[in-house]
């Protein structure tokens, strides 16, 4: 197939794409070390992993964008100067009925301890692939499309790899290690942070 139209394909998705959106991303992280983590079990992440999605798309700072024909997704945020992408919890919010509560909270913990609040950049909160059209380039194709909007803002672009073929891809984009890696407690997987600053013509 060509590159240049399929693959290269990214329209931004809007309110109606949201639970279009949010399947895609469940589907292409159903194997993901971090989700498995997080959601053990195959149930608990069919049940559970849609509000995950589904919180980050309707984050206020959040962008999602559609690649090729509708088989991945990402979502970035635009965060100014001492903004987190982490919202203050409340006594209601931090009571979850989740089987993963504690995690999730640890992670959140671990994440916000380590993001760099000091200046303005974009947050690659996630960014995934169907399992059928894995390994095709088409999340290598939403990644250039990212970088290039994060240039035209001057900007740098943060997340944390969590896989090593993940970290592989990111640092064939520019990506680099923002630090030592964040080894999560209770058996968790290894997180990258990692940091592209922005490419000047």
């Amino acid at each position: 197939m060509n590159r240049n139209t399929m693959y290269e394909k990214t329209s931004t998705a809007g309110y109606q794409d949201r639970a279009d959106t949010v399947r895609l991303l469940t589907a292409a992280f159903s194997a993901d070390p971090l989700i498995r983590w997080l959601f053990p079990s195959e149930s608990s992440r069919q049940r559970f992993l849609p509000d995950y999605f589904s919180a980050i798309f309707d984050h206020p700072k959040a962008t999602a964008y559609l690649g090729g024909e509708r088989v991945a997704a990402s979502i970035w945020l635009t965060l100014r100067p001492g903004e987190s992408p982490f919202p203050e919890r409340d006594a209601e919010s931090a009571d979850l009925q989740l089987p993963s509560s504690t995690r999730l909270l640890s992670l959140g913990e671990e994440l916000a301890q380590r993001h760099p609040t000091g200046h303005a950049h974009q947050y690659l909160a996630c960014l995934g692939v169907s399992p059928y059209a894995q390994g095709t380039g088409i999340g290598s194709a939403l990644l250039r499309h990212g970088g290039a909007r994060t240039d035209a803002l001057g900007i740098g672009t943060y997340l944390e790899a969590s896989s090593a073929r993940s970290r592989a891809l990111y640092l064939r984009h520019g990506f680099a290690d923002l630090g030592p890696p964040i080894e999560l407690d209770h058996d968790g997987p290894t997180l990258w942070p990692m940091w592209r600053a922005p490419h000047t013509p």
